[in-house]
């Protein structure tokens, strides 16, 4: 989303008994591409604030209490038989508004996706490093996983820097989920991209085994990122990436806002899309109007999720569409905290025990989990 109406929004896990899906191919409700429906297993969040949890901050040096105030926004991924969730945590400096506290990740285990365990500190943060202009102050944001096929995990997360104003992707890399090597920005430094405002960005996923990993389409890996528009960028080596441009040397544009419809203010991309036998299934978070030509069974600026279908051969065609959320703020934890008006954000897709996790953050203040079926469509 733009710094402007700077928020960060999540997913709720609500289903929608009946879905209307705007097309441009065949009857996507026939096929059956849409993935879901998602339910809660609990009614609660399954990772809240921990005011006691203390850091020492190697930029300041002092100690701070790295996620006193809000735990949202995760990422998710299978490793060793549990499910690991890298969350973004804010701390209680600066001033008590969305968007002006530091925020650093939080790893946490589970044997069953419901229950976590977690680490006293974060694992990835601002640092006297490489990247320390891009981050601070401000910190680290609304990160999405993957792993690729060595087995490394790749990080895309949110820079921002708060007093210039600039936030871009960040890239990094780990082994073991603890210890991360930051690459940059996405996009790299320099050139026509160099600096270019932007955000959320989820590498296409496939199932291999019984886990999800990043897909190579026509030998490159592909990422859906951006909000206000959706668009697209490819890379060789899932560190360097460049964007897919139009006809006029711009970024493609695939996504955008709809009036009258859930997103009717903007889309913004999810959890990492997913390569099944219909084509690509992209999750996406989306931004309900706030002031007239929005849908009107959604309170202004509510924040819900839609879905859509690119083909798997050409990432850049859109197949279908959602007309209607498939999930939305329902309960009190997913329409209080940070952002009252209702806002759920997805950032976190496993496959586990045959069934998808799904781990959002809800209302800007805590991490909340939604179950699927495995779809058929994975196998």
């Amino acid at each position: 989303m733009k710094r402007a109406i700077w928020k960060v929004f999540s997913l709720a896990c609500v289903a929608i008994p009946m879905v209307c899906v705007a097309q441009t191919g065949s009857n996507a409700q026939k096929q059956g591409w849409l993935v879901g429906p998602f339910t809660r297993p609990v009614n609660a969040p399954v990772i809240s604030p921990a005011p006691q949890s203390t850091f020492t901050d190697p930029i300041s040096g002092k100690q701070v209490h790295w996620e006193a105030l809000h735990t949202f926004n995760p990422a998710a991924i299978v490793r060793d038989g549990k499910i690991y969730v890298l969350y973004r945590a804010e701390d209680d400096t600066g001033a008590m508004v969305i968007g002006e506290h530091t925020s650093r990740l939080g790893l946490a285990e589970s044997e069953d996706g419901l229950h976590f365990n977690r680490l006293p500190e974060p694992v990835f943060y601002p640092a006297h490093d490489s990247q320390q202009e891009n981050e601070v102050p401000g910190g680290v944001e609304d990160p999405r996983i993957v792993e690729g096929e060595d087995g490394t995990y790749v990080l895309t997360y949110t820079q921002w820097a708060r007093t210039r104003g600039v936030y871009s992707v960040g890239i990094a890399t780990s082994k073991d989920l603890r210890t991360w090597t930051k690459h940059g920005k996405a996009f790299g430094s320099a050139g026509k991209y160099g600096e270019l405002k932007y955000k959320s960005a989820a590498i296409v996923t496939h199932r291999v085994g019984d886990k999800l990993v990043a897909a190579k389409i026509k030998g490159k890996y592909w990422m859906y990122w951006g909000e206000i528009q959706i668009r697209l960028a490819t890379s060789t080596d899932l560190i360097h990436w460049t964007p897919v441009e139009d006809a006029s040397a711009k970024p493609v544009e695939l996504l955008k806002d709809r009036e009258g419809k859930f997103d009717s203010a903007f889309p913004e991309s999810g959890p990492p899309p997913l390569l099944t036998k219909n084509g690509i299934v992209v999750i996406y978070n989306a931004k309900n109007a706030e002031k007239g030509g929005g849908d009107p069974s959604l309170a202004p600026g509510m924040y819900s999720v839609g879905e859509a279908l690119f083909r798997a051969d050409d990432p850049t065609k859109l197949k279908a569409r959602v007309d209607q959320p498939v999930f939305r703020p329902e309960e009190e934890f997913e329409r209080s905290g940070q952002y009252a008006a209702g806002t759920t954000f997805a950032e976190g897709l496993v496959l586990y025990r045959h069934k998808l996790f799904l781990y959002y953050g809800c209302a800007d203040s805590f991490v909340g989990v939604a179950t699927a079926p495995e779809p058929k469509s994975l196998e």
